[in-house]
């Protein structure tokens, strides 16, 4: 697969139903039901990636699994940065031949997505352990309408990743960084 550029914001939201229910009420048409995404971030374990402001990612979901190149975050209003994405068949020997390689998961989130086609666009409903946030990727026009269309502005953009909010949200409240997991039920 050639890389593509991914442009991306998030807004927040108070929940989830509520942020389904102004996405539908804008015209957000649902395109993939509400699934568990189980990801995790690999390096080297003197941080290679990392320091290259680079994301090395496998994506568990639903009996599917992706992995996924992210390059560093480039100059934009917007989140901007390629990407190169792939199915593949089994994400966990995935994982397996990735750690035989020399490559170490190094942070571990989760969340819960429900998307939605809306001008163009994705409109994922992301229920996190820090929060609720409507992720827009897309075409810059097609994010601003929609961001318009859910009654905000360019001054809610959210451009940081799930991990930047998830490391502020431990220090602003004295907690340990570990991984971003729900609650073992």
């Amino acid at each position: 697969m050639a890389a593509t550029l991914e442009r991306e914001v998030k807004l927040r939201f108070a929940d989830s139903d509520s942020a389904c229910a102004v996405v539908l009420a804008a015209g957000g048409a649902r395109i993939r039901d509400r699934r568990l995404q189980d990801d995790r971030l690999l390096d080297t374990p003197d941080g290679l990636l990392r320091d290259r402001g680079c994301i090395l990612r496998i994506r568990i979901e639903s009996g599917r699994s992706l992995l996924t190149f992210k390059g560093p975050v480039q100059p934009s209003p917007m989140k901007l940065r390629e990407e190169i994405e792939t199915a593949v068949g089994d994400g966990d020997v995935l994982l397996r031949l990735f750690e035989e390689l020399g490559f170490r998961v190094w942070f571990r989130y989760q969340k819960y997505r429900e998307e939605f086609g809306m001008n163009g666009v994705v409109v994922a409903v992301d229920e996190t352990p820090v929060g609720t946030f409507v992720e827009i990727e897309g075409e810059e026009s097609g994010i601003t309408a929609v961001t318009e269309a859910l009654g905000r502005t360019p001054a809610d953009h959210v451009l940081d990743s799930y991990r930047g909010l998830f490391i502020r949200h431990c220090e602003q409240r004295g907690l340990p960084i570990t991984d971003m997991l729900f609650p073992a039920r």
